[in-house]
């Protein structure tokens, strides 16, 4: 079992990391559905596109006139690049999520990931819990990325995770993802077995991250050691689950995991009984797997 004093440390990182919104935000109304989120200053902006978007004290809705989602992917592509060109993005990754009233649905228009935040739109992504069971117990691999990503550079991650973009689905996104971060066959990355999901809703410097992550667990034999193929990923390591509890306790140092991987992380704890449910710390951990909902902006 994880000690108590490792179960607080990893509350207090991941309370203050995860921590709910506190500005005010507006919805972003397509056909009666909220695609997403924008505060203040960012509606201000937004504004500016006079001729793609009305903005109110209550909302924000495309101008008329742009009625499809075909009309609202390329209005938002040239905001999109505007953006970009004044340095208001994270890195540009030529890869658009698709927006819509739910996971599968006909999308209501497609954004460019870079974008993601800026709009508060909400995100999906894989991720992959590489697991070894051994004689001395389960043991965890952890990615170490590529000090060149737009995101999260330099820091820790889950053996594999990315972001679920138009047009791909759950396993397609493992099975991709699984092969690039971590040199996992096909075949193998098959096995990955689906247990949930966790969700997160946070500020972050580039808007508001909301995200709803689908877990997997792979258990990987023994002799198989991960190698990374596009660059994105520049190393891996081992460790048994009290140390990578320890690793996700961390808010500083060279071993920081990211944010999303550590909730990933902490859910694999939980589920594979690493964390004792008597212990003072447990439904408060627990509670983190899942996002508040945002508030409103009140006009």
């Amino acid at each position: 079992m994880i000690d108590s004093t490792t179960l607080a440390a990893i509350r207090a990182r991941l309370g203050a990391a995860l921590a709910p919104p506190h500005l005010a935000y507006r919805p972003l109304w397509v056909e009666r559905h909220v695609a997403g989120w924008v505060d203040d200053a960012r509606a201000a902006r937004l504004a500016t596109f006079a001729q793609v978007f009305e903005v109110r004290d209550d909302g924000i809705s495309f101008a008329t006139g742009i009625d499809t989602a075909a009309e609202r992917s390329a209005v938002l592509a040239e905001v999109a690049g505007a953006l970009a060109a004044s340095g208001e993005l994270t890195p540009w990754r030529d890869e658009r999520y698709a927006v819509a009233p739910a996971f599968g649905a006909e999308p209501l228009f497609l954004l460019e990931r870079a974008a993601a935040r800026y709009f508060g739109i909400e995100t999906f992504a894989a991720h992959v819990n590489g697991i070894v069971a051994g004689p001395t117990g389960t043991a965890l691999w952890f990615a170490r990325r590529s000090p060149t990503k737009a995101i999260d550079a330099g820091m820790l991650d889950n053996l594999v995770g990315g972001g679920i973009a138009a047009g791909m689905s759950v396993a397609a996104t493992v099975a991709k993802e699984a092969w690039e971060e971590a040199g996992v066959p096909a075949p193998l990355a098959r096995r990955a077995a689906a247990t949930g999901v966790v969700t997160i809703c946070r500020e972050q410097a580039d808007g508001l991250q909301r995200e709803t992550i689908f877990v997997h667990d792979l258990r990987l034999p023994a002799d198989f050691v991960p190698a990374g193929q596009d660059g994105e990923v520049v190393a891996h390591r081992l460790v048994s689950l009290p140390d990578a509890a320890t690793l996700i306790a961390h808010a500083a140092g060279p071993d920081v995991v990211t944010a999303d991987a550590s909730l990933v992380v902490l859910d694999c704890l939980l589920r594979h009984g690493a964390v004792d449910a008597d212990a003072p710390d447990y439904l408060a951990l627990a509670a983190l797997r899942h996002a508040a909902p945002v508030v409103p902006r009140r006009p």
